[in-house]
């Protein structure tokens, strides 16, 4: 059986004015709104509990409250804001499960199955959640259920707390229609017919709401009643292993959180030793007590799971990072996460495979360092293209992006099909030809004169249709090499058979 917290922030709005974010901190017993412009007015979009017991409500134009109301303060809305911080409070929430999602407007919704033991029963994390959320300058109701929709309507519509399935389908039973949250004219219409509570619209055949609602409304009610579990998608995937540590007192010491890192390390080498399997991709989360959570993540070529390594690597991140780890009042807790593995089992060979082995651990080694100091976007290797221009034949990814690509080697009595530098965009350059569609006798570049002594081709590239289209001419390359012995390589861009003036350029030198 699966449990299920629902978390309901009312007032997040108008708390977000008065919480480290907002910046801003409005007298609480004064009555306070936001306002956005709606229908060609300005209307209350979010309240405080002093504008809520003065009779005011959410939609009501802003001109109507101040002729209620005329002391009431005002600030614009800013959904985005309120979302952001909605985000912020659901990476604080992993701090009891990994599993958390937005249930808007203004609530999160977490899957809590097999955690609650970890903070003294489901009693304690719900207490512990409420205290952590006040201290924050956030005011909730919780309600734990066995399903994500039972817990969101006792969370919104009652006083929320923990329900066994019996206790929950019980008391959604009680709560008034409006925990459907469907349209007013659906609410209107079983109001008109005499049914108050979800329980007299439980108690009632499901094809009636069916054939006049549709399909979906007897599975909402299904759902609320906890007889149907629609499982939430969290904000991130669970990972594939999960190491962490919580403290009495928030750890502020760089050397404490280095060495609990180092320990996480261990447990979590330990986990991937047993299952036969190495990491690729690491993340450490901190948790800090002010709410705010700091991520850093390491990429690793090969998978490992090697100790040293990885505090290695965790050790360039933090001396690396252009905004320093600040532990404020200190970190609450510490998680690290590998949310990608693969089967990792070291085996043995002969000496010569144990010298190839050893250079390329190293390689690999070195690249992850690099990457981890400088970025993912800073360490790139080439890999080979699926087309014919020359401009697509290779492209440059980070390495961690993909495995390195075994490369055709030349051969060695023939000259090289590709010069080592080609340059973006090709240069226009003057050419004299012997014949219209004839190789290039000399050329003009750069305001220097070239006589060529020897030139090879063309090479006929048609360009790619679906990406620079079917009018984009064909190009026919040579390489030639001038009397002072330097060798270029030129294109002609068009035909004059199909009455196309074509135009040289010069894409390339070979060394």
């Amino acid at each position: 059986m699966r449990r299920y917290l629902a978390l309901f922030l009312p007032f997040l709005p108008t708390e977000r004015w008065r919480s480290p974010q907002g910046g801003v901190a409005p007298d609480e017993v004064s009555p306070f709104a936001l306002v956005e412009r709606k229908n060609n007015a300005h209307r209350l979009y979010a309240l405080n509990s002093a504008a809520l017991d003065q009779g005011l409500a959410p939609g009501l134009t802003l001109a109507d409250a101040r002729a209620r109301l005329p002391q009431l303060r005002v600030a614009d809305a800013d959904r985005r804001a309120d979302r952001e911080l909605l985000l912020s409070l659901a990476a604080h929430c992993e701090l009891y499960t990994p599993l958390t999602a937005l249930d808007e407007p203004h609530g999160l919704a977490l899957d809590v199955t097999g955690c609650a033991h970890l903070f003294g029963g489901e009693a304690g994390l719900l207490a512990l959640v409420g205290k952590n959320l006040a201290a924050l300058g956030f005011s909730a109701r919780a309600a734990l259920a066995s399903t994500p929709d039972g817990a969101r309507a006792l969370a919104r519509f009652s006083s929320g707390g923990v329900f066994s399935p019996d206790e929950a389908a019980e008391a959604v039973a009680r709560l008034p229609l409006a925990a459907l949250e469907v349209e007013d004219e659906i609410l209107l219409a079983l109001s008109r017919a005499g049914l108050k509570t979800i329980g007299d619209l439980a108690s009632r055949p499901s094809r009636a709401f069916a054939a006049r609602f549709g399909a979906d409304f007897p599975r909402k009610i299904e759902r609320l009643l906890g007889r149907e579990d629609l499982r939430l998608t969290p904000l991130r995937p669970p990972p594939d292993c999960m190491v962490e540590r919580h403290f009495a007192e928030p750890l502020a010491q760089s050397d404490s959180i280095e060495a609990v890192l180092s320990d996480l390390i261990h447990e979590a080498k330990a986990l991937l030793e047993r299952r036969g399997q190495g990491g690729r991709f690491f993340e450490a989360s901190f948790f800090r007590a002010d709410g705010v959570v700091r991520r850093l993540s390491v990429e690793t070529l090969r998978p490992t799971r090697d100790p040293k390594i990885l505090a290695l690597l965790f050790h360039e991140k933090l001396d690396s990072l252009a905004d320093p780890l600040d532990p404020g009042f200190g970190f609450d807790a510490l998680r690290l996460a590998v949310p990608r593995v693969e089967n990792f089992n070291p085996a043995q060979g002969d000496f010569v495979a144990l010298e190839t082995r050893r250079d390329e651990r190293e390689l690999s080694e070195l690249l992850d360092r690099l990457t981890t100091r400088f970025g993912r976007a800073r360490v790139l290797r080439f890999m080979q293209g699926d087309a014919h221009e020359p401009e697509r034949e290779s492209s440059a990814v980070p390495v961690a992006a993909a495995a390195a690509e075994t490369w055709s080697k030349p051969s060695e009595s023939e000259p090289p099909a590709r010069p080592l530098t080609l340059f973006d965009p090709p240069q226009p350059v003057e050419v004299v030809a012997l014949a219209p569609d004839g190789p290039p006798a000399r050329f003009r570049w750069r305001r220097k004169m070239h006589d060529i002594l020897r030139a090879e081709g063309p090479e006929r590239i048609a360009p790619d249709w679906s990406v620079f289209g079917m009018r984009e001419p064909a190009r026919d390359y040579y390489r030639v090499e001038d009397v002072e012995g330097r060798r270029f390589w030129l294109f002609r861009r068009g035909l004059y058979e199909y009455d196309v003036q074509p135009r040289w350029f010069l894409h390339g030198l070979f060394a």
